[in-house]
């Protein structure tokens, strides 16, 4: 093997494991920022993820170790980390039209499990390859570090522990740092060009590949250049706000109209503000039944919303029931400053930046409203979906107290995750009513445990003192209809919610196909853009 000067004394060799285990983490906790706004970012998505990555390095190991074997030359493997660094730096420039082009062609060849295959054909293209390369880093410096083999524990397990050190930092680094305050575009960017960094260094101190080196920097700053500030939402306009957070891809639109939050591309609106006041069409407005059914909605009380987004329940309630005194709880605490922001959302109103649950296991207050709005397309908290989430937000209702749900998938299907939603909360309380809510795909569902909340709810729902309130809850009351529970309940140990959402939304997305497929047969790659 030819002498290298920078590797003589190997701390090269370890920084090269350093940073390439670091870059292989923070890859993956991009893909999955760049994956989530349109396919989710699930539990599914998120081992699909892995799982792909993870193949890709073993091949990587594998191929890597025999060609160490073969040809012991590191301008082999550092000529792999500069393919590496570059292909990672145009996943920004070149992933969402990759993203595009499969969701158009899975369109024409799939029928079921649309978001799994998506998910995973959007992997084997974008990120194998990269990923790949970088799992011939450790076969390979095994082969240079190695001296004699009186050393090769030694040798092997301090190369590990770069390793290991690395991907802890490039785990903690994207989520905590570069994501929140660059964006997924930037990590990208920012840690090819670490890997870049490297291999240029090696090249340049060997004085080989220089051209190809400098030829391959200059594509990387173009890549910068193009890749940088690039929109996940690329085919939309007029957007007040795009950005990221260390929990959401987030959005927001604005009209004369109206202002909109969506936290994922393809899944429509987590929060709306009507600039004029009153009603929004969407189910927020059926949820207005629980305060004349808990009986305050001419009385003092007290709401508690989990799942607050920029506060749509929460200004509603207080523009028709202002003796409510509202408390939020949100987990994302960018959604709560664009709540302030851009939806005007009631400074007095009280916003605890926690995770729902959580929120009930410290909280000692009683409410007697509870509002759960925490579940968002396929992605539903399992630890919020279960018999013992449900008993904590029992315990913080008052006597009379109702607690409203909102479920975002219909389905008729048999049990379907509304079935068991509901099943589990009607393990919990003795009344529970559901409504489906028109236009949408979401159903409203209203738990208590006061037999006199249900027996009275047309009256008291009469006593809403907003006349146009009035006139929509009155047509919403014939449509409760009370739940008769069955036997699938979920526990902290038994949740497949996420199952049991992809069947769902498996459904819907398999309906929209039949359109755009008749669209493409009738007017070919034009009409299928249109």
């Amino acid at each position: 093997m030819k002498k290298h000067a920078l590797l003589s004394n190997k701390t090269y060799l370890y920084l090269t494991e350093f940073f390439s285990g670091m870059g292989v983490m923070a890859v993956e906790l991009a893909a999955s920022r760049l994956i989530a706004p349109y396919f989710s970012s699930s539990q599914i998505v998120w081992t699909i993820i892995i799982a792909t990555i993870m193949i890709a390095m073993a091949l990587g190991n594998i191929w890597g170790g025999r060609q160490a074997d073969r040809d012991p030359d590191p301008d082999r493997l550092y000529r792999r980390i500069l393919v590496a660094a570059i292909w990672i730096a145009a996943i920004p420039v070149v992933g969402r039209y990759v993203i595009l082009g499969v969701s158009a062609l899975l369109i024409l060849a799939v029928d079921t499990n649309y978001l799994i295959w998506a998910a995973l054909v959007t992997c084997l293209l974008v990120f194998v390859y990269p990923l790949f390369l970088l799992g011939t880093v450790t076969p390979s410096l095994v082969k240079y570090s190695v001296g004699n083999l009186a050393d090769t524990g030694t040798v092997v397990g301090r190369l590990g522990a770069y390793n290991t050190i690395g991907s802890i930092l490039g785990t903690f680094l994207p989520t905590f740092v570069t994501i929140p305050a660059v964006g997924t575009a930037a990590t990208f960017l920012i840690f090819s060009g670490v890997l870049l960094a490297l291999a240029a260094a090696y090249f340049f101190s060997e004085r080989r590949h220089v051209v190809l080196t400098a030829v391959l920097i200059a594509v990387y700053l173009a890549c910068a250049i193009l890749g940088s500030g690039g929109k996940v939402a690329f085919w939309q306009g007029k957007l007040a706000y795009e950005g990221e957070s260390v929990y959401n891809y987030l959005q927001v639109t604005d009209d004369d109209d109206s202002t909109v939050l969506s936290t994922n591309v393809l899944f429509g609106v987590q929060s709306i503000r009507i600039k004029t006041g009153g009603l929004t069409g969407m189910y927020y407005d059926y949820a207005l039944a629980a305060p004349a059914l808990a009986g305050v909605a001419d009385a003092p009380g007290r709401l508690l919303v989990l799942g607050m987004g920029t506060g749509t329940y929460a200004t509603q309630c207080q523009q028709y029931f202002p003796q409510l005194t509202a408390t939020g709880v949100e987990i994302d605490d960018k959604i709560t400053d664009l709540a302030h922001r851009y939806f005007a959302l009631d400074p007095g109103i009280k916003v605890y930046t926690y995770d729902g649950r959580a929120f009930l296991q410290a909280d000692k207050g009683r409410y007697d409203v509870i509002m759960v709005d925490a579940y968002r397309d396929i992605t539903i908290p399992f630890q919020m979906s279960t018999v013992e989430f449900f008993r904590l937000v029992a315990d913080h209702l008052t006597a009379g107290g109702v607690m409203v749900m909102n479920m975002n998938m219909y389905t008729d299907a048999p049990d379907s995750i509304n079935d068991y939603l509901s099943d589990t909360v009607a393990a919990v309380f003795p009344y529970v009513y559901t409504v489906d809510v028109a236009g949408s795909t979401n159903r409203e569902l209203f738990a208590t445990a006061d037999g006199q909340a249900a027996a009275a709810m047309a009256g008291r729902l009469d006593q809403v003192s907003d006349a146009a309130l009035r006139r929509f809850l009155s047509g919403v009351a014939p449509q409760l209809q009370a739940y008769r529970p069955g036997s699938l309940v979920m526990t902290d140990d038994k949740a497949p919610v996420e199952l049991l959402g992809m069947k769902v939304i498996d459904g819907m997305i398999s309906n929209e196909l039949v359109y755009y497929r008749r669209r493409f047969w009738e007017n070919g790659f034009s009409g299928l853009l249109g």
